[in-house]
This record gives structure tokens, C-alpha cells and sequence, in this order.
């Protein structure tokens, strides 16, 4: 379940630096890529290494390893949070996105899944 909390900033920046201590974090090496599809190619095209595959009306977009580049190619670095199943993440990843915007002046894209058996919900 998504938890609303009423805080104020401050007290979401205190939660959310206790629960990112919490976190289990991945780096995947190396860069990746979102390779698009159409539709009706999914069977020949989708990567079982994919980390993701996401679609809209017309295409699938698959988030792969960055292997041969292209020049309009776009790498991205990825990371994955797994939360403790108790942890109040609520806001976590705008709270993230705008430290790394201030720091880095980078931004991000989510995508999240579900692991029911390590916490529910992943970035």
C-alpha cells in the first residue's frame, strides 16, 4: 500500500535520509539504452536481459544494455532501490531526483516493479 504522509520538508528530508539508509542498493555496470519495437514484433523482439520493457499504443520500449552505439543513442547509468517492506518511501524518488538536479544538475526517469517477496515495490 502507498503510504500519504503529512509532513513537513524538513521532516520528509529526515525520513527519507533514515530510509535510504535502509535501502538496498544496485549499480548496474556499464551504460543502457531504450530500444524501441513495434507492436506486433514483442515475440522476436524482446530481450529476456531487458530491465524493462514498457509500451504505449505503437511501440514497446525495452531498456537494454548499451552495446553498440548508435549516434542519436542516449546511455543511462541505472540504479535500483529495494525498500524494507515497512519503510515509508513515500516521495522518495521526487526527494532523490531534486538532490541529484542540485548536485549533479542531471535528472531521472523511474521505472518501478513489484517483488512481493523483497518488500513489494522496487525503483
Amino acid at each position: 500500500m502507498v503510504n500519504i504522509s503529512h509532513e513537513s520538508t524538513s521532516e520528509v528530508t529526515e525520513r527519507l535520509e533514515r530510509v535510504i539508509q535502509q535501502t538496498r542498493l544496485v549499480v548496474y555496470d556499464g551504460a543502457y539504452i531504450f530500444e524501441e519495437f513495434p507492436l506486433d514484433t514483442f515475440r522476436d523482439r524482446a530481450d529476456p536481459n531487458a530491465l524493462a520493457l514498457v509500451r504505449d499504443d505503437q511501440v514497446w520500449s525495452q531498456l537494454v544494455e548499451h552495446r553498440d552505439p548508435a549516434p542519436d543513442d542516449e546511455p543511462f547509468a541505472i540504479w535500483r532501490f529495494h525498500f524494507p517492506a515497512d519503510a515509508d518511501n513515500s516521495g522518495f524518488v521526487g526527494w532523490l531526483a531534486m538532490r541529484l538536479k542540485e548536485q549533479f544538475g542531471t535528472g531521472v526517469f523511474v521505472v518501478c516493479g513489484q517483488n512481493s517477496s523483497d518488500g513489494g515495490i522496487f525503483d
